[in-house]
């Protein structure tokens, strides 16, 4: 469970950034996992970014008993009913999947107004959810080329729904292909994107170790 996976890691680190990659949100109960989200981002000093998506798979969603249609709109309505219980003094929301009022949620997060949200997924309709709600947007496993035709798709949603100002630019987030090293890394760079987040199939923990060495001596102390 990420709650429970980064609250480990938090209390083993004292300035990584601790982000979700993802979190299906629409097969979660909103109120429930702000509270949770909060802990972490309280527990870690406000270090935690909010990465979510909307799920594909609907087996995954019969197991659970939650509806597989609209799974946009609700996710939508959960995120707006999540910043409700971060920012509001007296947490009330009423949306068509949720609604609530008459709570309390303590504590807050550190993160001001809130923990940042990124949104995942590399559909025109998720371009539109990022641009238009979030504060990034996560694209996994792309190559370049890939890369190239997601910032493309969100330009293009930029020039179709409203971005509030409060969100300021649109952080790009990707998980690359296995084949990274430095040259890669500045190509991306020059594309847009802000931050890489390399994923390692590894089988045990001490290959993962060695993962972590060998871009730490690659990327952090070359770049």
């Amino acid at each position: 469970d990420p709650a429970v996976s980064l609250a480990y890691i938090a209390a083993h680190t004292k300035t990584i950034r601790l982000g979700t990659g993802i979190i299906i949100l629409p097969q979660r109960n909103p109120l429930v996992l702000a509270k949770e989200l909060t802990s972490v981002d309280v527990v870690s000093n406000g270090r935690l970014i909010f990465g979510l998506g909307i799920g594909y798979l609907k087996p995954e969603f019969d197991a659970l008993g939650i509806p597989f249609d609209k799974k946009g709109a609700r996710s939508m309505d959960y995120l707006q009913a999540m910043k409700a219980v971060w920012t509001q003094d007296k947490p009330a929301h009423h949306g068509e999947f949720v609604s609530f009022g008459g709570i309390q949620a303590l504590p807050q997060p550190v993160q001001k107004p809130h923990p940042p949200v990124v949104i995942g997924g590399h559909t025109k309709e998720a371009y539109r959810r990022a641009v238009q709600y979030a504060n990034g947007w996560y694209g996994f496993a792309l190559d370049l080329e890939k890369t190239a035709e997601c910032l493309a798709g969100l330009k293009k949603a930029a020039q179709e729904v409203t971005r509030p100002m409060s969100l300021g630019a649109l952080d790009i987030s990707i998980t690359p292909g296995p084949a990274l090293d430095l040259a890669l890394a500045k190509r991306f760079a020059d594309l847009g994107v802000n931050r890489l987040i390399p994923f390692p199939r590894v089988k045990t923990e001490q290959a993962l170790h060695d993962f972590i060495k060998q871009s730490a001596d690659s990327f952090i102390g070359r770049a």
